[in-house]
């Protein structure tokens, strides 16, 4: 039977969504990053990484209620338009596009980097074209491609920190003075140096919220999103606690050779030179499966945008007739890639944080907005999760945004300006609502 052209096609489960999400987040991150968020933290990250779990959950809240309530692949820009209004639903869109569009060339890159370091048969710019060549086709072919090929690779990933978690469990037991408490907390640990730490964290959850731009590929969405965005952050956050817990009880305090290849030197302490390298072979290739689904979310939202007409719908808005995939975005995301190829990471990377915590700000919003709106229907909507929540939830993000740096802020403020004036071309000066394709279905928000 043939789709609707402006539809995307059910086919995925909860299962398929937490691997989806949780692909998104790489969870081999933590691996990467524990040098840095152990050092900020003085050898405390695991209290880091739960705290940033707590916090990130809270956003996590507000996109489950919001995602049962409009089962539409536009996210925040979906939520923002039918609660607050049309315009700040675009600049909404707009604003984590600036996450969407730039996290896939900092993903590319990465595992670039890092595999011309495992594999310097071929220079970072070689390793660059064949990791997006490679994901361009997989999410090409179909989501359920995607979805087969980000459970493989995810598999992968698993095995290498279940391995790393065994071999620092052995290391930990054959060293009985180790003290386990003292990596949750010692006497150099402060609230100020894990909360610091836990605004690093919370980069790696960056990702959770793109399992919402897949509500209209997923059976039963109204369910199964919500839970999954849920499931993604938990499960992701108990992976960095318990593994950035192991490490950190391996290797006590904050203090490295190398801040940035830390977690390298601790498998290479716990395991040998052979053992690492067999653990960052595996974890390079669970980082494919996060190009994947970054890449695949970020032609969603395009896609979705374009469909109602705030982009040119006759490019961004169009679907492959028999893979329904958003062929033209897949293709200019990773063309956009290759432009990682004269930046440095750290440039490409001030690029995705402001829009992503500006968005997860409007999201908490968006629920205190449904709030006011249906507070006195027929389904309870208590007003400590609705109101109390989000606000503490808006908060959070809003202090994470303000530990980032001064380039990502103006970077992030001049593309928002850059927003509000092709916004005000497609209003014709803000007089007319933006263009959209047509009324989503809506279900009262409720808690149940």
């Amino acid at each position: 039977m043939s789709e609707p052209s402006g539809q995307l096609v059910p086919k995925l489960n909860l299962a398929s969504v937490v691997v989806f999400g949780l692909a998104y987040m790489a969870p081999a991150i933590v691996v990467s990053t524990f040098g840095v968020i152990a050092a900020t933290s003085y050898g405390a990250a695991p209290s880091a990484y739960l705290f940033a779990t707590l916090a990130m959950a809270l956003t996590a809240l507000s996109y489950a209620k919001l995602a049962r309530a409009f089962p539409a692949s536009g996210s925040v820009y979906t939520y923002a338009r039918k609660l607050l209004d049309s315009r700040i639903g675009f600049l909404a869109g707009w604003a984590i596009l600036l996450d969407y569009f730039f996290l896939p060339m900092v993903a590319w890159l990465i595992q670039s980097l890092y595999m011309n370091v495992q594999f310097p048969i071929l220079p970072v710019w070689g390793w660059l074209i064949v990791n997006i060549a490679i994901t361009t086709l997989v999410n090409a072919l179909g989501i359920v491609i995607a979805d087969r090929v980000n459970k493989v690779l995810l598999a992968v990933t698993a095995a290498a920190l279940l391995v790393l978690v065994v071999v620092c469990v052995h290391q930990i037991g054959s060293t009985p003075a180790a003290h386990g408490a003292a990596a949750l907390w010692n006497p150099a640990t402060s609230i100020g140096a894990v909360t610091a730490a836990a605004a690093i964290a919370a980069y790696s959850f960056l990702g959770f919220d793109a399992v919402s731009t897949l509500s209209e590929e997923v059976h039963d969405a109204e369910r199964t999103v919500p839970r999954g965005i849920i499931l993604t952050v938990l499960v992701g956050g108990g992976i960095f606690f318990v593994i950035s817990l192991l490490m950190q009880w391996v290797h006590p305090g904050g203090v490295f050779a190398d801040e940035s290849t830390a977690g390298y030197a601790v498998a290479q302490a716990v395991g040998g030179q052979w053992f690492a390298d067999v653990v960052n072979v595996m974890t390079l290739i669970g980082g494919f499966a996060s190009c994947v689904a970054i890449q695949a979310s970020t032609s969603r939202l395009m896609f979705v945008m374009g469909r109602d007409g705030v982009l040119p719908r006759k490019a961004f808005g169009y679907l492959h007739p028999r893979f329904r995939t958003p062929l033209f975005n897949l293709l200019l995301i990773g063309a956009a890639g290759m432009l990682a190829m004269w930046l440095s990471l750290e440039t490409a990377t001030s690029f995705i944080n402001f829009g992503a915590f500006l968005a997860f700000t409007v999201v908490n919003i968006c629920v205190i907005a449904a709030w006011v709106r249906y507070r006195h229907g027929d389904r309870p909507m208590p007003a400590w999760r609705w109101v109390a929540l989000p606000v503490a939830g808006a908060a959070v993000d809003i202090y994470l945004m303000t530990r980032l740096s001064s380039t990502a802020i103006v970077l992030g403020s001049s593309w928002l300006v850059l927003g509000v004036v092709y916004l005000c071309v497609i209003t014709r000066g803000l007089r007319q609502a933006p263009p959209e394709f047509r009324p989503e279905a809506v279900v009262a928000p409720s808690d149940r």
